[in-house]
């Protein structure tokens, strides 16, 4: 038996067969975990911001490799190399740019005159307005229940304020992992739902079973939003090592951070000019602080112990409140599959009712 679809104008902006996104966490979206998004009907997006130039480019071909199905990569707007990063996806003929800090009008228009479609994630309704005013062909929006960076509004509240202020496509983010949920994003207006920690508790992450396990294990109430990993709000599981940042001095936050960053200049072959430069133009885009702005070489580093080597009590683990409701470890096909049946399920019984 086939499964059901719903035509929305996501899947016809961007030419897949289900409005469902897998969002493009660092360490966690690799090509494995994209291709099987796509292959599934989804989309699949890249997470950049963790590689090199040369691991980008790599992990493109890779992906292309896996599927023929369009998938996108998440681009840091604010990184350095970032001109070169958006040549290399209109020369591979990527389908989708997304990015966590909202690209420039210029940017925007590049990338759409190479036939690319640009998909800011924000999170406020004015941020949407902006960037739908410089071009974005649509915008992701996550409410506080998100995983990673994340605002303090609820997504019950931010998605209809956003679809109030912009005639764009918006993508619901932040809480989302089964059918009622794709039926609700719906009702509000949405074209389609995007996911990360659903996602990362597939067979298809790389993430390493114990880990996985760590996530299946815990409740509605076992994350916390700090904002002594880096600086700003992320939400994260509740370890030993979260407890003990929460409790420490900003000072020793700042103290490992610039640990970190040495770790981090060593594993990609970074220059310290190259670092200096990526901090001047976080800067020059954001309200961070210099201080943000150290602790923010905390995020990579803590991300890759956890989630790449399976070092709980030395790394951080990212996760949207959602996890509390997840109890299983499907592939991306069955998820996926689970969820559009689900949700039509959910539509069909909704009419009963008039």
């Amino acid at each position: 038996m086939s499964t059901p679809r719903v035509n929305t104008a996501l899947t016809k902006l961007v030419g897949i067969e289900h409005p469902i996104v897998q969002t493009g966490m660092g360490w966690v979206s690799g090509p494995r975990l994209t291709a099987a998004t796509c292959n599934a009907g989804g989309l699949g997006i890249l997470a950049s911001a963790t590689m090199t130039y040369d691991e980008l480019e790599a992990a493109v071909a890779k992906t292309k490799s896996l599927t023929d199905k369009p998938f996108g990569v998440n681009i840091r707007a604010d990184a350095s190399d970032a001109p070169q990063r958006i040549d290399l996806l209109i020369r591979e003929n990527v389908k989708v740019a997304s990015f966590a800090l909202a690209p420039k009008k210029d940017l925007i228009a590049k990338l759409k005159d190479h036939g690319i479609v640009v998909v800011p994630s924000i999170g406020a309704a004015k941020h949407a307005v902006k960037v739908a005013s410089w071009g974005a062909d649509a915008v992701i929006v996550q409410g506080g229940e998100g995983g990673g960076h994340t605002g303090g509004v609820a997504t019950t509240l931010l998605l209809p304020s956003v679809l109030d202020a912009v005639d764009i496509p918006v993508i619901a983010g932040g809480g989302f992992f089964d059918g009622r949920g794709m039926a609700a994003a719906l009702a509000y207006g949405a074209a389609g739902v995007a996911m990360g920690t659903r996602f990362l508790l597939t067979t298809d992450s790389a993430v390493p079973d114990s880990v996985k396990q760590q996530y299946l294990s815990r409740g509605l109430q076992d994350t916390t939003v700090s904002v002594k990993v880096d600086g700003m709000p992320h939400r994260v599981l509740n370890t030993d090592l979260v407890n003990a940042l929460e409790k420490s001095s900003y000072a020793k936050g700042l103290v490992a951070a610039t640990r970190n960053a040495m770790k981090f200049k060593s594993m990609t072959g970074m220059k310290w000019s190259t670092l200096v430069k990526d901090g001047l133009a976080m800067k020059k885009s954001g309200d961070r602080t210099w201080q943000q702005i150290i602790m923010a070489a905390n995020t990579p580093m803590l991300l890759k112990a956890g989630l790449v080597e399976g070092n709980t009590e030395a790394g951080v683990l990212a996760s949207g409140q959602v996890v509390g409701m997840i109890d299983d470890l499907p592939s991306c096909r069955e998820l996926i599959d689970r969820i559009m049946t689900e949700a039509v399920e959910r539509i069909d019984a909704l009419s009963a009712l008039r």
